[in-house]
């Protein structure tokens, strides 16, 4: 499987990323599966997971506030 082009990635900062700028990550849906980056460094990779990957993602990386 190849990876997804993200060129044209649409990426928005996470909801759980913090105000105030040392942790922030953001999400691209691409082409049915979710890529996650740091947007300090936006040229250095994506993680790319299918959805199954990002329902576990999610599931085990929930903060309560």
């Amino acid at each position: 499987m190849s990876p997804p082009d993200l060129t044209n990635a649409v990426w928005r900062k996470s909801s759980r990323s913090n105000g105030d700028g040392n942790e922030c990550v953001e999400v691209a849906f691409v082409s049915g599966v979710t890529a996650l980056r740091d947007s300090k460094n936006p040229d250095g990779g994506a993680l790319v997971l299918p959805p199954t990957g990002w329902h576990a993602f999610r599931s085990t990386t929930k903060v309560s506030r």
